[in-house]
């Protein structure tokens, strides 16, 4: 099994690709410890996309 590489995006909503430390692409940004599967959340009641920066 192949990990999904660093900089993959997901959006708020959908299953979380791989475990790792996520970064969110608003404004301000925060990051997030997400594991695989996990629902992708909403940062400031919004929405976002997710990108992967970091390998769990």
């Amino acid at each position: 099994m192949s990990k999904s590489p660093i900089g993959t995006t997901a959006k708020t909503g959908e299953k979380c690709p791989e475990s790792g430390v996520w970064k969110s692409m608003d404004s301000p940004s925060t990051t997030a410890p997400i594991a695989k599967n996990n629902t992708m959340p909403p940062h400031n009641q919004k929405a976002v996309t997710w990108k992967l920066t970091q390998y769990a």
